[in-house]
């Protein structure tokens, strides 16, 4: 299942730019952050198959989604500008954003590519 991010729980898990200027991630499994907002009709485009991939990659990815409207900040420490904006967090090495209500096999293309998990389920 989806989580949903305060600025509080992203600084705990996955990022505290508080305390860092370099990225030092802060999780113990790859994430996909969802920055979204509820107005956008392609962020609802995008969740259902955020839930469907949080199932499928139960245990190995966390998929976490950040409202923009609620948390401005970190809206504004990513320099969101349009959304849905998906951010892909490997274990090592820096984050990676893409743009816009992306297909289900793209995201799991990324997933695979950027962030290194594979999905046990191979068709």
């Amino acid at each position: 299942m989806t989580q949903k991010l305060t600025k509080e729980t992203f600084l705990k898990n996955v990022f505290n730019y508080e305390a860092n200027t370099e990225w030092k991630f802060e999780g113990d499994k790859p994430c996909l952050i969802d920055f979204y907002a509820d107005w956008c009709g392609p962020c609802k485009i995008v969740a259902p198959i955020l839930e469907q991939l949080s199932t499928e990659y139960e245990g190995k990815l966390n998929i976490y989604k950040i409202d923009t409207e609620v948390e401005q900040e970190l809206a504004a420490v990513f320099q969101i500008r349009s959304i849905p904006s998906l951010l892909f967090v490997p274990l090592d090495g820096q984050p990676q954003m893409a743009m816009g209500a992306l297909p289900k096999e793209q995201l799991k293309e990324i997933i695979e590519k950027v962030l290194l998990v594979k999905d046990v389920d191979v068709k």
